[in-house]
């Protein structure tokens, strides 16, 4: 049973004020029935003023090239979106692209490293998003690369540093890995391995994909120095309809599909979109806004340091009690027919996700018995090209996977754990 700290959770009316800037929280927007929504590692809760912002700037007429004020005032924005958008990475160099999705992001940068850089093998992960996986792959497949595949732990639920780093060599082209895993919510050790490395190989190009990490804990270029990193705006509070990446001065000097003319740290092609950049910038105020809730600094990123290292914790706390449960409710790991996968003990290496199986239950049916009682959860299973090969490196067939947000409550969480309690012993009826 976990005892609750304020010390880690926000306060009631902090997180009042927080539920109050997020869309529909508690209220499903198609049939007005109120809900519990657990899948934010798929959809994800949008701040309202992200995509009021968006809208407002996206029904203005005017080109952000051109030289009248309405033009000039635009260009601002977007500056002020990129700006934004270093402050998240905490990248004072490289470039900032915006790309349709995180997805196509990935597979541009990755297909320009692999045939530009010289080098007979690739390395990945069996945990990696398809985005990341698939490109390298289809890179390595096309170029003729060998494509080496580092094994997953079944104990912490991530990659071992080592079991990457041997596989890296001076012949290496890239590696490409990923921040945190949207099955297990295990953090891979990020900054060690691009240490260790760039120890094997100094020169060696590093992709990240972070798009489940970012709205969850911090990304740090200055203390992770890779060539590429993407995030996706819409699961980190924004809007959908853009992929983010960063990419240090090589990697962008690296000839991408660009305009002759430009500057080779100029990645944009076409007109941008302000309010996608509007709608960043939003999302860097909101954490902001949080970090300032508990600090007197007043440069951009500390304040955004402290705000994402508040809703780490937050989250973490509702974690623990999602696992060992409260007073008014018992936690995963003690509820009878439930089997909690990839638990790791230490819970400061874990994102707030949770993949468990109700035993006797096929998921998808265990899936719809949560849609019954109005908590939207997710059926990870083989049969998905999403989840197939994670799933079986970890000797799993599939996963009922339960991903919240730090808008979340104790109650919530509470209640799901009521509703999993009631689902199981319904289930043993039936049984008998």
């Amino acid at each position: 049973m976990v005892k609750l700290t304020t010390e880690t959770l926000f306060s009631n009316d902090l997180l009042s004020q927080i539920r109050d800037k997020f869309a529909f929280v508690d209220i499903d927007p198609h049939t007005q029935k109120k809900r519990l929504f657990l899948d934010n590692a798929g959809g994800s809760f949008r701040l309202k003023s992200a995509n009021e912002k968006f809208a407002q700037f996206d029904l203005i007429p005017d080109h952000p090239g051109r030289d009248h004020e309405t033009a000039k005032f635009l260009f601002e924005i977007e500056q002020q979106g990129i700006n934004d958008t270093r402050t998240i990475f905490n990248a004072k160099e490289g470039s900032i692209a915006t790309y349709l999705t995180a997805s196509q992001a990935m597979f541009e940068i990755t297909g320009v490293i692999a045939e530009n850089i010289e080098g007979s093998n690739i390395v990945t992960t069996a945990l990696e998003h398809p985005s990341a996986f698939d490109a390298a792959k289809f890179y390595a497949n096309k170029l003729g690369k060998e494509f080496r595949v580092a094994n997953t732990n079944p104990v912490t639920g991530g990659v071992d540093v080592d079991e990457i780093t041997k596989l890296i060599d001076s012949d290496t082209c890239f590696l490409s890995v990923i921040y945190a895993s949207n099955i297990s919510g295990a953090i891979l050790d990020i900054e060690t391995i691009v240490k260790e490395a760039r120890r094997i190989k100094p020169d060696l190009y590093i992709i990240i994909d972070a798009v489940q990490h970012a709205p969850h804990g911090l990304i740090d270029i200055e203390k992770t120095p890779v060539d590429a990193m993407n995030i996706a705006p819409y699961k980190f509070f924004g809007v959908r309809g853009s992929g983010i990446a960063y990419l240090s001065e090589r990697a962008a000097k690296l000839p991408h599909h660009r305009l002759f003319g430009k500057d080779n740290s100029d990645l944009q092609l076409g007109s941008s979109t302000p309010g996608h950049f509007a709608s960043i910038s939003e999302v860097v105020n909101y954490v902001c806004w949080i970090g300032s809730k508990f600090s007197d600094e007043h440069d951009r990123r500390k304040m955004f340091v402290e705000g994402m290292n508040r809703i780490a914790l937050h989250e973490r706390s509702l974690l623990e009690v999602m696992l060992d449960g409260t007073d008014k409710a018992k936690g995963l790991r003690n509820i009878p027919g439930i089997t909690v996968y990839l638990d790791y003990e230490d819970l400061s290496k874990r994102d707030f996700i949770v993949a468990i199986r109700i035993e006797s239950f096929d998921y998808h049916e265990a899936v719809n018995q949560y849609g019954a009682e109005n908590i939207i959860v997710y059926d990870r299973v083989a049969s998905s090209i999403y989840s197939k090969r994670m799933l079986q490196s970890f000797g799993m067939e599939g996963a009922i996977r339960i991903s919240p947000l730090h808008c979340n409550t104790v109650e919530e969480i509470e209640e799901f754990l009521e509703v999993t309690q009631k689902i199981v012993e319904r289930n043993i009826k039936s049984i008998i």
